[in-house]
Order: structure tokens, then C-alpha cells, then sequence
């Protein structure tokens, strides 16, 4: 599947609420793109904290079942994944599932402001560090090159273009990647915008799951 491509298109019928996307446009400078992203960050990570504990719990599940019917038919030989913060779907119930199936799983860590993340291997019990934003990440481990990413979403676009938290890690993480894995990015429905007003060195992600009916 290339990238922009999306096997799920009714996960982009769901509209986000009134707001998000009525502000003015941006015009095409960078400064003011990234003011107009730091905004719609602010209310997309506010809007995500406040799922109540039922909604948040249904959103879970059918993230997860999606994933496991999208890794059951492709398998990932490495599969990096994310530790969750700030209320995002959380994937480690899923990866512990997925390590007692046998699969190798990795996680990213930071090497420093405006680097690439590399990822470690990850396993249950294995010796964990915090980086940043206080996120752990193996403290130790030979770096290696997933060929399947799990990627949070703080918003998305119907492009399939990702709103992060505004570091660039995943972007440049991605473009400086030697083979480029599959990217899954994952999210949930009220986290869509019409467009993230994507730059050149914004990266789609190759698919798109949430938690919308279909």
C-alpha cells in the first residue's frame, strides 16, 4: 500500500466538532502553519484527556481489534511501537499479546533535540529509562530498524499527514530511515482535521486506525 493510501475510508466520515477547523487558514509561511498546529495541538490533547472512562475503554478496544485483523494479514517481522502519553490509545496490552505470539517488538528513543530516534529492542520486564517528557524507553540494547511502525496521532488529516507534538522526531526519524517501514498511525476519530496544511518535510503515514464505525 503506498503511502496516503488508506484501506479504511469510512474512518474519515466522522467530522470533529465545530472549531477545530473553521479558524482562519494559515498562509503558506512555516511560522504561521506551525502557530495554526500549536493551536489545534492545545484542543486536540485537552478533547482527548476528557473521553470519559466507557468512551475511552470502547475506543481502546476497537483500535486494538483493528490492529490485530491489520497485523494478522501482514505480520511485521520487528514492530515498533509507542509507549502512550497524554491519553493516547495505549498499545501495551496488544504488544505483550503480540510478544507471547512471538513477535519482535522495539521501542524508539530520543537521542537528542533535532536527531532521529532510534529503537531499541523491547521485551516485558526489560530495564527501562526515562527520556523525554519522562517516557521510558529501553535503557539498553544494539539499535535496530523496524519494518512496522505504530505511530501516535494527535490529529490527522485525510491525506493521512499526522499532527505530532511538534518535535519533528517521527518525520525525521522516517526520512533518514535506511528502508522505510510501514507506518500505522493510529488515533482517535475526533482527532481528524480536514488538512494539517502538510510542509515538505512532513511524512503520510501508509495507513490510518481508529476507532470509527465503518
Amino acid at each position: 500500500m503506498s503511502s496516503g493510501e488508506f484501506s479504511s475510508p469510512a474512518c474519515f466520515l466522522h467530522e470533529v466538532d465545530a472549531g477545530l477547523n473553521d479558524a482562519p487558514a494559515p498562509s503558506n509561511d512555516w511560522a504561521d502553519v506551525r502557530l495554526w498546529r500549536k493551536a489545534k495541538r492545545q484542543v486536540l490533547i485537552e478533547r482527548r484527556l476528557a473521553l470519559s472512562p466507557s468512551d475511552r475503554a470502547a475506543a481502546q478496544t476497537r483500535i486494538t481489534e483493528r490492529l490485530k485483523a491489520i497485523l494478522a494479514e501482514t505480520p511485521a517481522r520487528l514492530l515498533g511501537f509507542y509507549w502512550p502519553f497524554k491519553g493516547e490509545y495505549d498499545p501495551r496490552a496488544l504488544v505483550r499479546l503480540l510478544h507471547k505470539e512471538g513477535m519482535s517488538l522495539a521501542l524508539p528513543v530520543v537521542a537528542g533535540p533535532a536527531q532521529p530516534m532510534i529503537f531499541r529492542p523491547w521485551r516485558p520486564r526489560i530495564r527501562m529509562a526515562l527520556g523525554v517528557w519522562n517516557i521510558p524507553f529501553p535503557a539498553e540494547g544494539e539499535a535496530v530498524q523496524p519494518d512496522t511502525l505504530l505511530v501516535p496521532l494527535v490529529g490527522f488529516d485525510t491525506a493521512g499527514y499526522r499532527l505530532g507534538y511538534g518535535g519533528g522526531f517521527y518525520d525525521r526519524t522516517l526520512a533518514m530511515m535506511p528502508a522505510r517501514p510501514h507506518t500505522i498511525g493510529i488515533g482517535f476519530t475526533a482527532s481528524r482535521l480536514r488538512t494539517i496544511y502538510p510542509q515538505p518535510h512532513d511524512i503520510p503515514m501508509d495507513r490510518i486506525v481508529t476507532n470509527a464505525d465503518e
